[in-house]
Protein backbone atom coordinates (compact mmCIF):
# COMPACT_ATOMS: atom_id res chain seq x y z
CA UNK A 1 0.00 0.00 0.00
CA UNK A 2 0.96 3.62 -0.91
CA UNK A 3 2.27 5.27 2.22
CA UNK A 4 0.86 8.92 2.50
CA UNK A 5 1.66 10.77 5.40
CA UNK A 6 -0.84 12.50 8.23
CA UNK A 7 0.22 15.76 7.22
CA UNK A 8 -0.68 15.09 3.40
CA UNK A 9 -4.19 14.18 4.61
CA UNK A 10 -4.30 17.55 6.77
CA UNK A 11 -3.40 19.06 4.19
CA UNK A 12 -6.16 17.68 1.68
CA UNK A 13 -9.04 18.51 4.44
CA UNK A 14 -6.93 22.11 5.21
CA UNK A 15 -7.35 22.95 1.88
CA UNK A 16 -11.31 22.45 1.61
CA UNK A 17 -12.31 23.27 5.13
CA UNK A 18 -9.70 25.88 6.58
CA UNK A 19 -11.77 27.12 9.91
CA UNK A 20 -15.07 25.69 9.38
CA UNK A 21 -18.48 24.79 7.54
CA UNK A 22 -20.39 28.32 7.37
CA UNK A 23 -23.45 27.22 5.92
CA UNK A 24 -23.77 24.45 8.62
CA UNK A 25 -23.27 27.12 11.31
CA UNK A 26 -25.66 29.38 9.75
CA UNK A 27 -28.12 26.93 9.40
CA UNK A 28 -27.77 25.70 12.61
CA UNK A 29 -27.99 22.29 11.75
CA UNK A 30 -24.14 21.27 12.83
CA UNK A 31 -25.08 18.35 15.45
CA UNK A 32 -27.75 16.52 13.69
CA UNK A 33 -27.36 13.17 13.18
CA UNK A 34 -27.09 12.21 9.79
CA UNK A 35 -25.69 9.32 7.05
CA UNK A 36 -24.08 10.42 3.63
CA UNK A 37 -23.52 7.27 1.29
CA UNK A 38 -21.29 7.37 -2.10
CA UNK A 39 -22.45 6.14 -5.29
CA UNK A 40 -21.02 5.83 -9.04
CA UNK A 41 -23.24 6.50 -12.13
CA UNK A 42 -20.93 4.94 -14.27
CA UNK A 43 -19.12 2.04 -13.76
CA UNK A 44 -15.42 2.00 -12.80
CA UNK A 45 -12.53 0.15 -11.09
CA UNK A 46 -12.33 2.34 -7.43
CA UNK A 47 -9.20 4.10 -6.27
CA UNK A 48 -9.16 6.22 -3.08
CA UNK A 49 -10.64 4.64 -0.27
CA UNK A 50 -8.25 4.33 2.58
CA UNK A 51 -7.38 8.04 1.60
CA UNK A 52 -11.10 8.84 2.13
CA UNK A 53 -11.42 6.65 4.84
CA UNK A 54 -8.33 8.60 6.75
CA UNK A 55 -9.85 12.06 5.89
CA UNK A 56 -13.82 10.67 7.13
CA UNK A 57 -12.41 9.51 10.22
CA UNK A 58 -10.33 12.84 11.44
CA UNK A 59 -13.48 15.05 10.04
CA UNK A 60 -15.20 12.89 13.01
CA UNK A 61 -17.19 10.30 10.83
CA UNK A 62 -17.70 7.00 11.50
CA UNK A 63 -17.02 4.74 8.33
CA UNK A 64 -19.66 2.17 8.35
CA UNK A 65 -19.03 0.70 4.75
CA UNK A 66 -16.28 0.56 2.37
CA UNK A 67 -15.00 -1.12 -0.80
CA UNK A 68 -11.92 -1.76 -1.53
CA UNK A 69 -9.46 -0.10 -4.15
CA UNK A 70 -9.22 -2.15 -7.49
CA UNK A 71 -12.74 -3.40 -7.17
CA UNK A 72 -14.91 -2.97 -9.83
CA UNK A 73 -18.25 -1.00 -8.95
CA UNK A 74 -21.19 -1.09 -10.79
CA UNK A 75 -23.21 2.56 -12.38
CA UNK A 76 -25.91 3.22 -9.43
CA UNK A 77 -23.76 0.96 -6.41
CA UNK A 78 -22.90 2.48 -3.06
CA UNK A 79 -19.15 2.32 -2.74
CA UNK A 80 -18.89 4.32 0.82
CA UNK A 81 -20.80 5.05 3.59
CA UNK A 82 -20.46 7.66 6.51
CA UNK A 83 -21.87 8.27 9.63
CA UNK A 84 -22.15 11.51 11.95
CA UNK A 85 -23.25 14.87 12.40
CA UNK A 86 -24.13 16.82 9.50
CA UNK A 87 -21.41 19.04 9.89
CA UNK A 88 -19.25 16.66 9.60
CA UNK A 89 -20.65 14.81 6.86
CA UNK A 90 -20.29 18.05 4.87
CA UNK A 91 -16.96 18.86 5.73
CA UNK A 92 -16.09 15.35 4.35
CA UNK A 93 -18.80 15.41 1.38
CA UNK A 94 -16.65 17.06 -1.07
CA UNK A 95 -12.91 16.24 -0.04
CA UNK A 96 -13.39 12.79 -0.11
CA UNK A 97 -15.19 12.78 -3.38
CA UNK A 98 -12.69 14.70 -5.14
CA UNK A 99 -10.41 12.19 -4.77
CA UNK A 100 -12.58 9.38 -5.12
CA UNK A 101 -14.24 10.61 -8.97
CA UNK A 102 -10.48 11.81 -9.93
CA UNK A 103 -8.56 8.77 -8.50
CA UNK A 104 -10.89 6.19 -9.69
CA UNK A 105 -11.11 7.44 -12.95
CA UNK A 106 -7.21 7.15 -13.58
CA UNK A 107 -7.58 3.59 -12.07
CA UNK A 108 -10.42 2.57 -14.55
CA UNK A 109 -8.17 3.49 -17.52
CA UNK A 110 -5.43 2.30 -16.08
CA UNK A 111 -7.12 -1.07 -15.64
CA UNK A 112 -8.42 -0.93 -19.30
CA UNK A 113 -4.79 -0.59 -20.70
CA UNK A 114 -3.74 -3.56 -18.39
CA UNK A 115 -6.42 -5.92 -19.68
CA UNK A 116 -5.87 -5.24 -23.17
CA UNK A 117 -2.13 -5.70 -22.73
CA UNK A 118 -2.37 -8.93 -20.51
CA UNK A 119 -4.70 -10.05 -22.64
CA UNK A 120 -2.19 -10.84 -25.72
CA UNK A 121 0.83 -10.59 -23.63
CA UNK A 122 0.12 -11.69 -19.85
CA UNK A 123 4.12 -10.74 -18.79
CA UNK A 124 3.95 -7.07 -20.91
CA UNK A 125 3.67 -4.24 -17.60
CA UNK A 126 1.63 -1.38 -17.78
CA UNK A 127 3.83 1.59 -16.57
CA UNK A 128 3.12 4.95 -15.62
CA UNK A 129 5.35 8.27 -15.84
CA UNK A 130 6.57 10.38 -13.91
CA UNK A 131 4.42 13.31 -16.11
CA UNK A 132 1.61 13.59 -13.39
CA UNK A 133 -0.31 16.67 -12.14
CA UNK A 134 1.76 18.28 -10.01
CA UNK A 135 1.41 18.45 -6.20
CA UNK A 136 -0.89 14.93 -7.26
CA UNK A 137 1.66 12.57 -7.78
CA UNK A 138 0.77 9.94 -4.62
CA UNK A 139 -2.61 10.13 -5.38
CA UNK A 140 -2.37 9.19 -8.85
CA UNK A 141 0.40 6.53 -8.19
CA UNK A 142 -1.94 4.50 -5.90
CA UNK A 143 -4.85 5.23 -8.38
CA UNK A 144 -2.12 3.59 -11.34
CA UNK A 145 -1.48 0.99 -8.78
CA UNK A 146 -5.23 0.13 -7.63
CA UNK A 147 -5.76 -0.25 -11.86
CA UNK A 148 -2.58 -2.95 -11.59
CA UNK A 149 0.03 -0.71 -13.39
CA UNK A 150 3.27 0.22 -11.77
CA UNK A 151 4.64 3.47 -11.65
CA UNK A 152 7.67 3.63 -14.48
CA UNK A 153 9.50 6.25 -12.59
CA UNK A 154 8.48 8.08 -9.32
CA UNK A 155 11.20 10.85 -10.10
CA UNK A 156 14.50 11.18 -11.02
CA UNK A 157 16.62 9.50 -8.00
CA UNK A 158 15.13 5.93 -8.40
CA UNK A 159 16.37 5.19 -11.84
CA UNK A 160 18.72 5.25 -14.62
CA UNK A 161 17.26 6.47 -18.15
CA UNK A 162 19.47 8.20 -20.33
CA UNK A 163 17.83 10.09 -23.25
CA UNK A 164 19.51 11.77 -26.45
CA UNK A 165 19.36 15.52 -23.97
CA UNK A 166 22.34 13.35 -21.81
CA UNK A 167 24.57 12.50 -24.70
CA UNK A 168 24.98 16.44 -25.55
CA UNK A 169 26.90 16.48 -22.52
CA UNK A 170 28.74 13.35 -22.46
CA UNK A 171 30.17 13.90 -26.00
CA UNK A 172 27.59 12.40 -28.64
CA UNK A 173 26.35 9.17 -28.60
CA UNK A 174 29.58 7.24 -29.56
CA UNK A 175 31.39 8.76 -26.67
CA UNK A 176 28.16 7.49 -24.52
CA UNK A 177 29.24 3.96 -26.15
CA UNK A 178 32.38 4.42 -25.48
CA UNK A 179 32.44 5.07 -21.59
CA UNK A 180 29.54 2.91 -20.99
CA UNK A 181 31.92 0.35 -19.01
CA UNK A 182 33.14 3.03 -16.56
CA UNK A 183 29.38 4.22 -16.81
CA UNK A 184 27.95 1.01 -15.53
CA UNK A 185 30.46 0.50 -13.26
CA UNK A 186 28.86 3.62 -11.12
CA UNK A 187 25.73 2.43 -11.24
CA UNK A 188 26.05 -1.17 -10.09
CA UNK A 189 22.68 -1.28 -8.25
CA UNK A 190 20.70 0.17 -11.01
CA UNK A 191 19.62 -0.99 -14.53
CA UNK A 192 21.12 1.28 -17.03
CA UNK A 193 18.27 2.07 -19.66
CA UNK A 194 18.21 3.66 -22.33
CA UNK A 195 16.35 5.18 -25.39
CA UNK A 196 17.03 4.86 -28.88
CA UNK A 197 15.85 4.37 -32.09
CA UNK A 198 16.30 0.78 -33.86
CA UNK A 199 19.77 1.46 -35.18
CA UNK A 200 20.78 2.67 -32.12
CA UNK A 201 19.04 -0.43 -30.11
CA UNK A 202 21.58 -2.98 -32.10
CA UNK A 203 24.33 -0.82 -30.86
CA UNK A 204 23.12 -0.24 -27.46
CA UNK A 205 22.89 -3.95 -26.89
CA UNK A 206 25.98 -5.19 -28.23
CA UNK A 207 27.33 -2.88 -25.84
CA UNK A 208 25.67 -4.04 -22.90
CA UNK A 209 22.86 -1.89 -21.75
CA UNK A 210 20.14 -3.19 -19.40
CA UNK A 211 17.48 -1.96 -21.31
CA UNK A 212 16.25 0.15 -24.24
CA UNK A 213 13.14 2.05 -24.25
CA UNK A 214 11.59 2.65 -27.75
CA UNK A 215 10.02 5.79 -28.22
CA UNK A 216 6.93 6.49 -30.68
CA UNK A 217 8.30 3.24 -32.72
CA UNK A 218 5.74 2.20 -35.34
CA UNK A 219 4.09 -1.50 -33.90
CA UNK A 220 4.95 -3.13 -37.62
CA UNK A 221 8.72 -1.80 -37.13
CA UNK A 222 8.72 -2.76 -33.53
CA UNK A 223 7.46 -5.85 -33.73
CA UNK A 224 10.33 -7.60 -35.74
CA UNK A 225 12.74 -5.34 -33.90
CA UNK A 226 12.16 -7.12 -30.63
CA UNK A 227 11.77 -10.50 -32.11
CA UNK A 228 15.65 -9.68 -33.63
CA UNK A 229 16.84 -8.24 -29.95
CA UNK A 230 15.41 -11.14 -28.00
CA UNK A 231 17.25 -13.85 -29.76
CA UNK A 232 20.72 -12.37 -29.02
CA UNK A 233 20.11 -10.54 -25.89
CA UNK A 234 17.22 -12.60 -24.22
CA UNK A 235 17.76 -10.83 -20.75
CA UNK A 236 18.07 -7.02 -22.22
CA UNK A 237 14.47 -4.97 -20.66
CA UNK A 238 12.35 -3.42 -23.36
CA UNK A 239 9.92 -0.95 -22.84
CA UNK A 240 7.36 0.58 -25.57
CA UNK A 241 7.06 4.37 -24.91
CA UNK A 242 5.47 7.67 -26.98
CA UNK A 243 1.72 7.75 -27.47
CA UNK A 244 1.03 4.40 -25.74
CA UNK A 245 -3.17 4.51 -25.44
CA UNK A 246 -5.72 2.10 -24.59
CA UNK A 247 -6.57 1.91 -28.03
CA UNK A 248 -3.06 0.63 -28.44
CA UNK A 249 -2.16 -0.63 -25.91
CA UNK A 250 -3.08 -4.48 -26.69
CA UNK A 251 -1.02 -3.91 -30.47
CA UNK A 252 2.29 -2.92 -28.45
CA UNK A 253 2.36 -5.27 -26.36
CA UNK A 254 1.84 -8.15 -29.28
CA UNK A 255 5.14 -7.08 -30.04
CA UNK A 256 7.09 -9.10 -27.10
CA UNK A 257 7.97 -5.60 -25.43
CA UNK A 258 8.33 -6.14 -21.47
CA UNK A 259 6.78 -2.75 -20.81
CA UNK A 260 4.55 -0.31 -22.04
CA UNK A 261 5.56 3.68 -20.49
CA UNK A 262 2.37 5.81 -20.54
CA UNK A 263 1.15 9.25 -19.48
CA UNK A 264 -2.65 8.00 -20.60
CA UNK A 265 -4.23 7.92 -17.51
CA UNK A 266 -3.63 10.69 -15.86
CA UNK A 267 -5.61 12.22 -18.38
CA UNK A 268 -8.43 10.17 -17.64
CA UNK A 269 -11.70 12.57 -17.17
CA UNK A 270 -13.47 12.16 -13.67
CA UNK A 271 -16.14 9.99 -13.39
CA UNK A 272 -19.54 11.04 -12.35
CA UNK A 273 -19.57 10.25 -8.89
CA UNK A 274 -22.07 11.88 -6.39
CA UNK A 275 -23.40 11.46 -2.55
CA UNK A 276 -27.29 11.00 -0.47
CA UNK A 277 -27.14 12.01 2.78
CA UNK A 278 -30.19 11.45 5.27
CA UNK A 279 -31.03 12.47 8.80
CA UNK A 280 -31.15 9.90 11.45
Amino acid sequence: MLRISDARIEEFITEDVPYIDLTCEVLGIGDAPGEMDYFTREECVLAGTDVARRMASKLGCEVVEARRDGERVAAGETFFRLRGAAADLHAAWKVCLNVFDHCSAVATKTRAMVDAAHAVNPHCEVLTTRKSQPGAKDLFTLAVMAGGAFPHRLGLSETVLVFDHHFTFCGGFDAFVENLPAIKARCIEKKLIVEADPERARILARAGVDGIQFDKIPVDELTPLVAELRVTYPHLTLIAAGGVNPNNAAAYAATGVDGLATTAPFAAKPLDMSVRMRAC
